[in-house]
């Protein structure tokens, strides 16, 4: 008994583990290119102006983005049918490979294609990764360990900042013009190694337990479709929030005039407060609640936007942009435990995950059109004007929507 308890626990660490591992390698390529996006410019649209080049160039988040439904739908149905374990390998190596040949880009369309399937590949990797994590943890800690996995995306983020910081100087001296392929490179190539971790984490039991057949699985698919038009709302809110303040921020701060170095500088301290603000937030919602954690998290965010957006002085940037990601990246902590939550047992692979892509496709446009406003008028009016209305927006859906904290997993409701 006492072999199998510490076996159970070895397992849910590694569970979450892998899940926030994943999740931190995924978004660390995809950060990449928010810090890469004027050398990008530069190589594929030579002698065009930056204003021109740079909107084409930001195109590509936005259809990175647009693409992650696809994934969600592929690997979510995978994993609800043949396991989580399987599907997140093949995810694993599908996005690290597209990762690799997008340093190898010739042409922009080149580009654009093979954004477009990393899109794929990062839509599948949330999903199953947050339901197989999720499943082996213990409810009462759920919160906590939500906020863990989340914020595997702000780590990712740091070490793009941090790889930014230090190896893009070494790759522009000794790789003139490729610099950025060096980055995309280094995306790739560490993915791998949470293959290793996969493998250390046995299958969920509550999939064992909810696996059902196709007719049954259509079946509660449909049942649950107002629940899961609900979730979409949310996620698409969520996104705005979230790819609204993190990724034409690095362009923001360059308006400013502050160089590439500080830029990184800025971006690792605003990953730091994410990873914070989702731990406490997390935790702070095994007690509050769901929807009251990412409430507060939400309108602290809306209180403390003028500091992040004016650039009054170099110190108020920084504690604006820290405590700006403490907060939004709070109310995400929350997010991969309470739609799991609201998941019906036997579509988890896919219910949540889908939900949360189609999300982020609705909102993919907020970079673009960040990018084009702030072209037009300045990028302080457009990015702040804009993320006063998508707080607001997500204080209110939040507060209509459902919640079930702490519900088991588990067919026999036993606690882990």
């Amino acid at each position: 008994m006492a072999s199998a308890a510490v076996s159970d626990k070895a397992n849910q660490r590694n569970a979450v583990l892998a899940g926030s591992l994943g999740w931190t390698l995924d978004a660390f390529d995809f950060f990449i290119l928010t810090l890469v996006i004027e050398d990008l410019a530069h190589a594929f649209f030579p002698g065009s102006p930056l204003a021109d080049a740079r909107p084409r160039i930001v195109l590509a988040i936005t259809l990175t983005l647009a693409m992650r439904p696809i994934g969600a739908v592929v690997f979510g149905l995978m994993a609800d049918r043949y396991g989580r374990r399987l599907p997140l390998m093949l995810n694993v190596i599908f996005y690290a490979t597209i990762s690799v040949l997008c340093g190898f880009a010739q042409t922009y369309w080149q580009f654009i294609a093979l954004r477009m399937l990393f899109g794929i590949g990062m839509g599948g990797e949330w999903g199953v990764g947050a339901s197989l994590a999720l499943e082996s943890a213990s409810p009462r800690i759920r919160g906590l360990l939500s906020g863990l996995l989340q914020e595997g995306y702000a780590i990712g983020n740091l070490l793009a900042a941090l790889a930014f910081r230090t190896i893009y100087p070494w790759a522009t001296v000794h790789y003139p013009g490729n610099a950025w392929r060096v980055m995309f490179f280094l995306g790739g190539l560490p993915a791998l190694l949470s293959l290793f971790i996969r493998m250390r984490v046995r299958e969920s039991e509550a999939w064992h337990e909810h696996r059902t057949d196709w007719a049954t699985y259509r079946g509660i698919l449909k049942q649950n479709a107002r629940r899961f038009f609900y979730l979409v709302l949310l996620m698409t809110m969520m996104n705005f929030m979230s790819h609204g303040t993190q990724d034409m921020y690095p362009t923001l701060l360059g308006t400013f005039g502050y160089n590439k170095a500080r830029i990184a500088d800025i971006t690792m301290l605003s990953m730091v407060g994410a990873v914070l603000g989702g731990l406490v937030f997390g935790a702070y919602s095994d007690r509050s609640g769901r929807r009251r954690g990412m409430m507060v998290a939400a309108s602290c965010g809306l209180v403390v936007l003028p500091m992040w957006i004016a650039g009054f002085s170099p110190w108020t940037t920084i504690v604006g942009v820290f405590l700006m990601q403490f907060f939004v990246q709070g109310a995400w902590g929350i997010i991969p435990a309470h739609i799991n939550e609201l998941a019906p047992a036997a579509a988890r692979g896919f219910f949540p995950g889908f939900a949360y892509q189609l999300g982020v496709m609705f909102a993919s446009s907020i970079p673009y059109v960040e990018s084009a406003l702030g072209e037009m008028f300045t990028y302080k009016q457009a990015m702040g004007g804009l993320m006063v209305a998508v707080f607001l927006g997500v204080i209110v859906v939040v507060w209509c929507g459902p919640e079930a904290r702490g519900i088991s997993f588990r067919k026999s409701g036993a606690i882990t």
